[in-house]
């Protein structure tokens, strides 16, 4: 297992296998999702996306060269500008940025922007790329999802929702990055098995992120 194929697989293989239904779009494509939880949703995603954008800019401090250090930095803006675009989500809902920096945020549903944060300071340069190429498919689809609902569902504009249609549409030219960064990684000796092992954490803490902002509700 050294390619980028065999590695790649390997890792959609594993998170294949802990597969579960996202219990937030459940709640949500069923119009039932309370107002208070999509204050929420705003509040947990600016904590989440703050961090997110310092853990790449750690990471391409760390992993400054080509191409490594072009994808997280471009990760970082990226964070960057999903932050500025979450403002409309929030204002949609009624938050000021005062009220997102204040809300206090579930443990729980951090766990995955803490867990990036330990990769970035610890992992390799193939850990993170390859969370990311194993995770994008499931990612973009639900923040798409998301956004969709929002609008048939419960009456929002598309000027609010630009967070979600940002994050729900990965540039190719990022994902040819991330691939090349975990070919350059895994030929200079990156541990293959640490990285799926990454890219499975990563997805089993992303769900864990949906799954804490639905706990509760039920699925009716």
């Amino acid at each position: 297992m050294n390619t980028v194929t065999d590695v790649l697989e390997a890792a959609r293989l594993r998170i294949a296998e802990d597969a579960e239904p996202n219990r937030f779009l459940e709640v949500l494509e069923q119009g039932r999702m309370p107002g208070e939880r999509l204050k929420w949703l705003a509040g947990e995603l600016y904590h989440l996306v703050s961090s997110d954008r310092r853990s790449f800019a750690l990471l391409a401090s760390r992993f400054p060269d080509a191409p490594a250090g072009d994808l997280f930095l471009a990760m970082a803006q990226g964070e960057a500008q999903a932050l500025d675009l979450l403002g409309g989500f929030a204002s949609a809902l009624g938050l000021t940025v005062q009220e997102l920096r204040a809300y206090e945020p579930q443990p729980l549903a951090q766990a995955y922007p803490a867990y990036l944060a330990r990769a970035a300071l610890f992992g390799t340069a193939s850990d993170t790329a390859l969370a990311l190429l194993a995770n994008v498919a499931e990612s973009t689809e639900t923040y798409a999802r998301v956004a969709d609902t929002l609008v048939a569902r419960y009456g929002f504009e598309e000027r609010a929702l630009e967070h979600f249609r940002y994050f729900a549409d990965t540039p190719q030219a990022l994902l040819d990055q991330a691939t090349a960064t975990l070919a350059d990684g895994l030929a200079g000796g990156d541990d293959p098995v640490a990285a799926v092992r990454c890219a499975w954490t990563v997805h089993g803490l992303e769900a864990a992120f949906w799954s804490c902002l639905a706990r509760g509700l039920g699925t009716g």
